[in-house]
């Protein structure tokens, strides 16, 4: 397994096709024991006392007992596999599923392939996987950065751009390179505000970076902030949006059309975030030339997310209309 400063490396550390992850993982303890090398490679890190490369004794089925605190824990406590009663080579297949699906995948395509009985088991399966595909602690944005807000919901009649209302508020940064766009950053916002604006900047952008945006005064007070501030007056310039801001613009409508395609539209803003994080996923890797170390990556994410019960992803502010475990859509 590849060490904090080592690339992982394909056939050594993930597995290169399918026959390839059927012949790694036949059973749970060959999961249980790729899990334990790829949380604990570094040596083993107690979630009860914090002990870092401590020592611990083996026990039955993966567990481990801390030899500072003897508290006992496991590979997957504490993460997205936490209670899980199915296989964890069937996590594995999922994962394996959705990682080499570009357009991304239904809860109903999940449920074909690996034949679940339930619907709301592969609808459940998705939404823990979408909570796995950001990383904590990720590297900021460099370089020159374009940042521009967008809108995501159906047309409605009244006041349109900023302000539109019933409609979700987005704000994507994208790394300029040029001809081509790199790596973007997004959220979900209440407002375009100065303070709202400026801290996403802080958030996901390195200090000393070229941030460039049109003149709306929600992003006056970036150049405070050790941020070379580009401002193109759109109305001045001439220039359409799409022209002064290309590469935010082009991931915006990259966003739309994914939301729509994929997902058919049927996505409520309570539910937008996480659907935000599965494009920033598979945008910042779409260069990617082994599937199979996007598998290595979203496994690593799926440790470090926080568990997420069932009864917390069908919260009534949680179901999106054309999506939740009740209705396939």
């Amino acid at each position: 397994m590849a060490s904090s400063e080592t690339s992982p490396r394909a056939g050594v550390d993930y597995p290169r096709a399918w026959h390839e992850l059927n012949a790694w993982f036949p059973d749970d303890e060959a999961c249980l024991a790729y899990l334990e090398r790829l949380r604990w490679g570094d040596g083993f890190v107690c979630r009860f006392c914090g002990t870092v490369g401590g020592d611990w004794w083996p026990l039955r089925r993966g567990l481990r007992r801390c030899a500072a605190c003897r508290h006992e824990t496991s590979v997957t406590a504490g993460t997205i596999f936490h209670g899980s009663r199915l296989p964890l080579n069937s996590w594995f297949a999922a994962v394996w599923y959705v990682v080499n699906q570009k357009q991304g995948v239904s809860a109903l395509g999940l449920q074909s392939v690996l034949g679940f009985g339930s619907y709301q088991t592969a609808w459940a399966w998705l939404h823990k996987l979408r909570r796995a595909m950001v990383l904590p602690g990720r590297e900021m944005l460099t370089g020159a950065v374009e940042v521009d807000e967008s809108y995501i919901g159906g047309t409605r009649p009244g006041k349109h751009g900023r302000g539109a209302d019933g409609k979700a508020i987005i704000v994507i940064a994208v790394e300029d390179r040029g001809k081509s766009a790199g790596r973007v950053r997004m959220a979900r916002i209440p407002d375009v505000s100065a303070d709202t604006l400026t801290d996403f900047v802080l958030d996901h952008v390195t200090r000393g970076a070229e941030v460039h945006t049109d003149a709306w005064p929600g992003y006056h007070h970036i150049g405070r902030h050790r941020f070379s501030h580009v401002v193109t007056h759109v109305g001045v310039s001439g220039d359409p949006a799409h022209v002064a801001l290309p590469h935010v613009h082009r991931v915006a409508s990259l966003l739309k059309r994914w939301l729509l395609g994929t997902h058919q539209g049927a996505v409520t803003h309570e539910q937008l975030d996480y659907y935000l994080d599965e494009f920033t996923f598979r945008f910042n890797r779409r260069r990617s030339r082994h599937r199979g170390l996007l598998f290595y990556r979203l496994l690593e994410g799926a440790l470090a997310a926080q568990p997420a019960p069932y009864k917390t992803l069908i919260s009534p502010r949680a179901l999106p209309a054309g999506d939740s475990p009740a209705n396939p859509g």
